[in-house]
């Protein structure tokens, strides 16, 4: 019986041999770009496959040219030895078609350092006889070579399975030595005669001992709130970071994460695919979204950023919250309010944040400001933040402003209260009259969350002009404190049974 031990499975290999084909194969997905075009994935993409009851992790990289010196194939080459040296088994894919190159031999030799367990797979292979496509594939060195077709599925379910079965024989030996290293240590410990402490060492211990207050242990009732907190907190935040192309997004990932997670390159389009990360800070647990910089329509030359910009969109409308990134050293442009409508009209919660404010003086910071109360007024329910994705500064206040922002959008609202404000705001200010006839507004209750949805019900609704729709938003919003989340209201005018 296999234990809780979940492998993770790295695929690597020169650009355009069907990484990505395999990778959506093994996870049933269509999660990663795919299309005939070299060099097409960049950084590290991580999904989850499942042979039965038996789940493991796949990585899928970016097209491995190790023995590159310069420009963003270098960053590439990083992200690929990264998921090697986290991976328990690799899957070396090679191309039938194309046949061997130098490059499958550098890739061969890179591996063989590292020393990860390795499966040379031979792709494309379908409409070729058994044996024919691998033949030559046997002078890397690597044990014999499998004939697949990820596109068709040929050989892939033989394939993983051969890779898992590797990668937990590699771990039941770790394991066991991991036991014997544990036994050693411990009898160590029990047995050296000089392992005595000294009087100094005493004196702090019984110190410690005598500043425990039972005391301030929590009681019954601190401790069913501090489950149910927990119970809140375990839901995962699912943040996407979008905005124009070059403005930081991958930086601020990184800032985050602490490490280099994604590839961070001063060339605008870096990042093609939706990244998914999993990151906790605190007590909450959050998933980044790395996304792809959105350009203006016209600007969009190449069918690949068609398919990023798609993917963009996508990880905007399967977010909880979104952090638009704004770059301080160049104008507010009219592609920053498309991207900001854009995801007012999906509902989701928004943070607003303006890279690079370190760079600037304070004519030009006061300057941004002005831009950005002029051309982005709309979101003024979205907080802002001036931060520096590149040294870490204004990182706290961001994430706590979308913990709140995420709060506001599952908001749950009372109807009391609700009916309560909409009066409060009739009483105050009465809907225009439309003709004879003042439109009637009776209650309101909660009609969805993130974003939140106030239904109000009355008589002759529709005749409810938007400027006081947007009265009454103003109004529900200032009561329930809904910042960083777009509002909506929906009129629902009562049917006359007599006409």
């Amino acid at each position: 019986m296999r234990s809780t031990f979940k492998p993770v499975v790295a695929i690597v290999g020169r650009p355009n041999v069907g990484k990505s084909t395999l990778f959506n194969r093994l996870t049933r997905s269509r999660d990663a770009i795919v299309a005939d075009f070299p060099g097409l994935t960049r950084d590290r993409h991580y999904g989850e496959g499942r042979i039965g009851d038996s789940p493991y992790l796949v990585i899928d990289t970016g097209g491995f040219e190790p023995e590159t010196k310069s420009g963003i194939l270098v960053e590439m080459a990083r992200q690929t030895e990264q998921a090697i040296i986290e991976s328990d088994v690799v899957i070396f894919l090679v191309d039938a078609r194309a046949g061997i190159n130098s490059h499958d031999h550098d890739i061969a030799v890179k591996i063989r350092r590292i020393g990860r367990p390795v499966i040379l797979a031979v792709n494309k292979a379908e409409g070729m006889q058994a044996g024919q496509a691998a033949a030559e594939f046997y002078e890397l060195g690597l044990g014999e070579p499998y004939q697949i077709s990820s596109a068709h599925g040929d050989g892939v379910k033989q394939l993983i399975d051969l890779a898992l079965d590797k990668a937990h024989e590699t771990y039941a030996k770790h394991e066991d030595l991991i036991s014997l290293d544990a036994e050693e240590s411990s009898m160590d410990e029990l047995y050296d005669p000089e392992a005595e402490l000294s009087e100094e060492a005493i004196a702090a211990l019984e110190q410690e001992a005598d500043a425990l207050d039972v005391d301030e242990l929590l009681p019954h009732e601190a401790e069913a709130a501090e489950s149910a907190t927990a119970a809140f907190n375990d839901h995962r935040i699912k943040l996407a970071i979008v905005g124009r192309p070059n403005v930081g997004k991958s930086t601020l990932i990184n800032t985050l994460l602490g490490e280099e997670r994604v590839i961070a390159y001063d060339l605008p389009g870096t990042t093609r695919d939706a990244i998914e990360i999993e990151f906790n800070h605190g007590d909450r647990k959050y998933t980044l979204i790395d996304t792809a910089g959105l350009r203006k329509r016209g600007r969009i030359f190449e069918s690949i950023e068609k398919f990023s910009v798609i993917k963009t969109l996508q990880a905007i409308e399967a977010s909880n919250v979104v952090v638009l990134v704004l770059d301080a050293q160049t104008e507010i442009s009219e592609q920053d309010a498309h991207i900001a409508g854009f995801v007012m009209e999906s509902g989701r919660a928004l943070v607003v944040a303006i890279n690079k404010w370190d760079g600037l003086d304070d004519y030009n910071k006061e300057w941004i400001e002005r831009e950005f109360n002029r051309k982005l007024r709309f979101l003024s329910f979205a907080k802002m933040h001036k931060i520096s994705a590149l040294k870490g500064r204004g990182i706290g206040a961001l994430l706590r402003s979308v913990n709140e922002a995420h709060a506001a959008a599952f908001l749950k609202l009372s109807t009391p209260k609700l009916t309560r404000i909409l009066r409060e705001a009739v009483e105050q200010q009465a809907p225009p009259r439309k003709g004879i006839f003042r439109p009637k507004l009776r209650y309101a209750h909660q009609g969805g969350q993130n974003p939140p949805l106030i239904v109000i019900h009355g008589n002759q609704l529709e005749a409810v002009p938007d400027s006081y729709r947007r009265y009454l938003e103003t109004r529900f919003r200032k009561a329930f404190k809904l910042d960083g989340t777009p509002l909506r209201i929906h009129f629902k005018s009562s049917r006359n049974p007599y006409i």
